[in-house]
C-alpha cells in the first residue's frame, strides 16, 4: 500500500545515505593510503647513484607504510619518458625519483618537454645529496687534478670523458670543470652510468665525473683513480683526495641530488603520509649507514623545503647550461 510519508522519509534517508556514501569513501581512502604496493619509478638505467638512493629509501618506506615500495627502472630520453608517464599517473600509488637532471636541467635544454617540472609534480622530500667525483682510468698519467689539467692543456681535444647522457649530472659536472679550468676535453655521451663505467674501467674512456655511490667500490679496489671531489670539503670516505677547490679553483662545488616526487594528482592526505614516511625512512639508521658506506649524504626534508630547493637549483643551472650550450641527445 502506498504511503506518501514513508516514501518521503525513505527518500530523505536515501539522500542522506548517498551523502554519507559520497563522503565516507574519501575519508576511508585517506586513512587507508597506501591501499596497495607503491611503484617507485627511477628514470635511469640500473647501476647508478639514483638506484642506490632509491633502494635505500624504498626499503625503509616499505616498513613505515605497511605496503611494499618497489623500485622500477624506466630509462630513456634523459629521464623524460618516465617523468611524462608518472606526471599522468592517476592511481595514487606511483611516485618517481626527482633529480638535478629532470628538474633543474631538462627544463632549460629541451625546446619542448613532455612534462612541466614545476606544475605536474608535488615535491615530497629531498632524499640525498651525492658528491660528484672526478675520475680517470689507471692508464691516464695524472695523479691529481693539476696534472690532469696540465695534460688536457698539452693535448687539447685529445682526451675524452664519458657521461650517462647529454644533460646528465655527470655531463654538467665535467662541463663545469672544463669552464673552471679552461680546458677542452671531448664529451662522449652514453645511455646510462653502467655502460659508461664499463668503458672507463676498460680504458676506452680517459675520464668521467660520476656520483660517488656508483664508483666507490672501483676506487677502493684501485680499478679507477679519483683525482678530485666536487664537494666543498673532502669526504670522509676518501680523506686523501683533495677537492677541486683545494687544487687551485676556489669556490668550485658540484654535487648531485635526488628527491621524491609525486604526481600533482596525489591527494593531500596521501602526500602528508608519504612525505612523513620518506623523511623518516631516509634518515633512519639503516638508510644512513647504507648511504654513508656509498659516500652519499642522507637529507630528508619537508615538501615545502624541497620545493624551495628545486627553485634555487633551477636558477643556479640555467646560466651554466646556456654558457656551456648543452643540448639534449637526439
Amino acid at each position: 500500500m502506498h504511503n506518501p510519508h514513508i516514501t518521503r522519509r525513505s527518500a530523505l534517508l536515501g539522500a542522506a545515505g548517498l551523502g554519507l556514501g559520497a563522503a565516507w569513501p574519501l575519508r576511508s581512502q585517506a586513512q587507508a593510503w597506501p591501499a596497495k604496493s607503491i611503484r617507485f619509478v627511477v628514470p635511469f638505467a640500473p647501476g647508478g647513484s639514483s638506484e642506490i638512493v632509491a633502494r635505500a629509501a624504498a626499503a625503509e618506506m616499505t616498513k613505515l607504510l605497511g605496503q611494499s615500495v618497489y623500485v622500477d627502472n624506466k630509462p630513456g630520453g634523459a629521464g623524460n619518458v618516465a617523468m611524462q608517464e608518472v606526471a599522468r599517473a592517476e592511481d595514487q600509488h606511483t611516485i618517481i625519483l626527482g633529480h638535478i637532471g629532470t628538474l633543474a636541467v631538462n627544463p632549460f635544454i629541451f625546446d619542448k618537454l613532455p612534462y612541466d617540472a614545476n606544475k605536474d609534480f608535488r615535491p615530497v622530500s629531498l632524499l640525498a645529496k651525492v658528491p660528484s667525483l672526478y675520475l680517470v682510468n689507471n692508464d691516464v698519467p695524472a695523479r691529481n687534478l693539476k696534472e690532469f689539467v696540465a695534460l688536457a692543456k698539452a693535448k687539447p681535444g685529445q682526451l675524452n670523458y664519458g657521461s650517462a647522457g647529454n644533460g646528465s649530472a655527470g655531463h654538467l659536472a665535467f662541463e663545469y670543470l672544463k669552464m673552471a679550468t679552461g680546458t677542452f676535453i671531448t664529451h662522449v655521451p652514453y645511455r646510462g652510468t653502467g655502460p659508461q663505467l664499463t668503458d672507463l674501467l676498460a680504458g676506452r674512456l680517459d675520464a668521467a665525473s660520476v656520483g660517488a655511490p656508483a664508483v666507490m667500490q672501483f676506487i677502493k679496489t684501485g680499478k679507477l683513480r679519483c683525482i678530485a671531489t666536487g664537494t666543498p670539503q673532502r669526504i670522509p670516505q676518501l680523506p686523501d683526495v683533495p677537492t677541486v677547490a683545494e687544487q687551485g679553483f676556489p669556490g668550485f662545488e658540484m654535487t648531485q641530488w635526488y628527491g621524491l616526487l609525486a604526481p600533482a594528482s596525489l591527494s593531500q592526505g596521501a602526500l602528508d603520509t608519504l612525505a612523513a614516511a620518506a623523511a623518516k625512512a631516509i634518515t633512519s639508521a639503516t638508510a644512513v649507514d647504507h648511504l654513508t658506506k656509498e659516500a652519499a649524504i642522507a637529507v630528508g626534508s619537508t615538501p615545502a623545503e624541497f620545493a624551495r630547493f628545486i627553485g634555487v637549483e633551477q636558477q643556479r643551472w640555467k646560466p651554466v647550461l646556456a654558457r656551456a650550450k648543452v643540448k639534449p641527445d637526439n
